[in-house]
């Protein structure tokens, strides 16, 4: 974990509401997918935690929702803006696992955190597959950027795109070793009912303090109770209590 002041070098839509933003700073103590910054805002007590979705040796790129001021506050900034932005946070996927052929499904905002993680896999010679889960087409983002690097495929509710459903109803025709999910909480917990093989979550969860020391953010589990922010979010689907 390491904090620094990071510059953006870009902020635009991707859809309404989402937001791309690049922040070029060191990048050194990002060291797994799955992971997240934690961004003080001027005005804001509580910091706030955004899942990684890319990152190169001299910038971090993220993808947020504006869910509320502070996130709207995030979507004014120019280019040039400068943050104090904590790196490093979390413990993310563990790639040891995902066998041949790994699953990866995001939903809507749980999307981001599967590229780097995408990209990671293909480097060592895995064959993911990918499946994006959105409400409506008009909420659909990355699509074209998962599916230059994997077969991807999208599910949304109203069936306005792709296969009309949850991601669920895409994992049944899918053949997978291991999966690796990010969503909301209902999705996680349908995914982990659904899934033919075992697998890793990454769970989004309100934080405080984002490094673990306020247990704002506890997961029952069956080793007891894990933080999201410092023992997550990435938990294994077989350790978590429903």
């Amino acid at each position: 974990m390491k904090t620094g002041i990071y510059t953006v070098t870009e902020n635009k839509p991707l859809t309404k509401g989402v937001y791309r933003m690049v922040l070029e700073g060191d990048t050194s103590h990002i060291t797994a997918s799955g992971q997240f910054v934690n961004i003080k805002l001027e005005g804001r007590f509580l910091r706030r935690p955004i899942s990684v979705y890319d990152y190169s040796e001299s910038a971090v790129t993220i993808i947020y929702k504006v869910v509320g001021d502070g996130t709207e506050q995030m979507s004014n900034m120019p280019v040039g803006t400068k943050l104090d932005v904590m790196t490093g946070l979390g413990n993310g996927y563990d790639l040891s696992k995902s066998g041949d052929k790994p699953l990866l499904i995001g939903g809507g905002v749980g999307v981001p955190p599967m590229y780097n993680l995408c990209k990671r896999l293909i480097a060592e010679g895995k064959k993911p597959t990918m499946i994006m889960g959105f409400n409506t087409k008009d909420e659909i983002f990355c699509l074209e950027e998962f599916s230059a690097l994997c077969p991807t495929v999208v599910t949304t509710v109203d069936g306005s795109f792709g296969i009309k459903g949850f991601v669920t109803d895409a994992m049944k025709d899918i053949d997978y070793t291991y999966y690796y999910t990010c969503g909301p909480e209902p999705m996680l917990k349908a995914i982990n009912a659904a899934a033919a093989a075992q697998g890793q979550l990454s769970f989004e969860e309100r934080m405080g303090c984002g490094f673990g020391a306020c247990m704002g953010c506890s997961c029952k589990t069956k080793y007891g109770n894990k933080r999201i922010c410092k023992d997550g979010p990435v938990l294994e689907s077989e350790e978590v209590i429903w």
